[in-house]
């Protein structure tokens, strides 16, 4: 009885020592909010507020863009680069906003957004999820602030990313409850959504991506469940810090010289598994459960 009293003593420790010290690491964070929404007084400025407030709260450095009250441009044309552009009869966006990169020409819109992300540890992209994905002002915020160059290259990208020491996730209410989003419902397992968001664009850029949070259908309950929703992200946000990221299959797996296809020796090794990799290196087999949801065990 003892020793079982001893084990579960330890257990609890180890728990707690594992909070104080994501708590102790989120002390030194600076935390960069990128902010969607066009109410003050919607569900989505009450998790970004109470982002703010937790964070701040255990010391982080916490700066918001709150790209409606900035009318931040969401298209991404010639205007982002002062000067003239290297090819005006066959403009192309990525190469020539990495030569404006590279020559202090991109707009002061860009730079300030770049200058909040490059001082950043963690960043949170807080929205309302729009067909299945970001809205507008936000994936504008993404093209053109994530330029060539400055976020990826041919040669760093992914596991060998530009952005490997730091952490991002995303942070977003649905329209549609959780169910309509499972593997049988009839919006498609939202493990499939996200995996364009969280791997194409946070992973891509070398992000170590923390899971999701999930707001499901804040719109559709009642104000107590929303109450209970937020004070779970507060909880979370104690130590999001400390939480593993989601599982990638690392780059070195791949073969650049041949298309950049999972190595012999890869495949082989899973041949016999149950699932594939990822949602996205499924190897044709079911896809791992949870893959872009939760933090493997």
């Amino acid at each position: 009885m003892k020793r079982m009293q001893c084990l579960q003593r330890t257990t609890m420790n180890l728990r707690e020592s594992d909070v104080l010290q994501g708590r102790a690491n989120q002390a030194t964070e600076k935390v960069f909010i990128v902010y969607a929404h066009q109410s003050t007084g919607s569900f989505n400025a009450a998790a970004k507020d109470a982002a703010v407030e937790v964070l701040a709260g255990q010391g982080c450095t916490v700066e918001v863009s709150d790209l409606y009250a900035m009318k931040f441009k969401a298209t991404a044309t010639a205007e982002d680069i002062i000067g003239e552009v290297k090819n005006a009869d066959h403009f192309r966006y990525a190469e020539e906003t990495k030569l404006a990169w590279e020559e202090g020409k991109l707009c002061a819109e860009i730079t300030a957004e770049q200058r909040k992300l490059t001082e950043a540890d963690f960043i949170i992209f807080q929205f309302p999820m729009y067909w299945f994905t970001v809205p507008a002002i936000m994936k504008g915020w993404i093209d053109r602030v994530l330029t060539l160059g400055y976020a990826y290259s041919q040669e760093k990208r992914y596991s060998q990313g530009i952005f490997k020491d730091k952490k991002a996730m995303l942070s977003f209410t649905t329209g549609s409850h959780e169910s309509m989003f499972s593997a049988d419902g009839i919006n498609g397992d939202m493990n499939v959504t996200l995996w364009p968001l969280q791997n194409g664009v946070l992973h891509y850029c070398g992000f170590q991506v923390l899971a999701p949070q999930i707001f499901w259908a804040p719109s559709h309950v009642p104000s107590e469940e929303r109450s209970t929703m937020l004070e779970g992200w507060r909880t979370r946000l104690q130590g999001v810090l400390g939480e593993k990221p989601l599982s990638f299959t690392p780059m070195d797996c791949f073969d650049g010289e041949k298309g950049f296809q999972l190595k012999h020796e890869v495949h082989e090794k899973n041949a016999t598994e149950e699932y594939g990799l990822t949602v996205g290196t499924h190897l044709g087999k079911a896809l791992p459960p949870n893959n872009q949801v939760k933090a493997g065990v």
